[in-house]
This record gives structure tokens, C-alpha cells and sequence, in this order.
């Protein structure tokens, strides 16, 4: 346990600084998301909220991220992408299912797999 208060002791002001914009690459990205899933979910209308962008942020993402595997870049960009893929993926879910909550004519569940009677 010695190791860590050593390790808390030769932290520099440099180093501290670099943790916290770190912190704030891998999660600046996701934070303006929250308000709109925190009123999407409340006021349970996905209006005016596009899911094109999501989609175009899933794809950069994905790129990013696959291109990682070719050239390694910074570990925050990368923790970054997988991040923001999450929060797409939750945006898009959310969206889903409120619009499909606010159907007018519902139509019929559809399953992948057909039922066997």
C-alpha cells in the first residue's frame, strides 16, 4: 500500500492537469446528451431531436475506433469513441421507444423468429 500514497506524493500540478483534460475528452463529448435524454424521457416526445445525428456519430465512432487497430492514437480518444457509442446507442434506444409509445394507429408486434403454435 506503500506504492500509492508514493505515487499520490509525486503527483505534479502538470500531471493533475493532464488527468483532468483527459477526463474531460473521454467524457466532454457525452455530457450535452444528458439533458436531452433527461427531457426526451420525461416529456416522452423525441421531437426535434434527430436521429441522423446520432447515426453520423455512431459511424465516426466506429471509424475511430476501428482505425485504433491500424494506427494507435491517444487512449482517451479511444476511451472517447466507446463512450460516445454507448450514449448513441441509449439516444436511439430512448427515441425508439418513445415514438413507438406515441403511435397513433399501433401496429402489430413483429418478431424475428417465427412463433411455432
Amino acid at each position: 500500500m506503500d506504492w500509492v500514497t508514493d505515487e499520490w506524493h509525486e503527483l505534479t500540478f502538470n500531471q493533475l492537469l493532464s488527468y483532468m483534460a483527459s477526463a474531460g475528452i473521454i467524457f466532454g463529448g457525452v455530457v450535452p446528451y444528458i439533458p436531452q435524454y433527461k427531457q426526451i424521457k420525461e416529456s416522452e416526445s423525441a421531437d426535434g431531436f434527430s436521429t441522423y445525428v446520432c447515426l453520423a456519430l455512431l459511424l465516426a465512432n466506429i471509424l475511430r475506433i476501428l482505425f485504433w487497430f491500424g494506427r494507435h492514437f491517444e487512449t482517451p480518444l479511444l476511451l472517447q469513441s466507446i463512450i460516445m457509442n454507448l450514449a448513441m446507442i441509449l439516444m436511439i434506444e430512448l427515441c425508439v421507444r418513445v415514438n413507438h409509445k406515441n403511435q397513433l394507429i399501433p401496429s402489430k408486434n413483429r418478431f424475428f423468429i417465427a412463433k411455432l403454435n
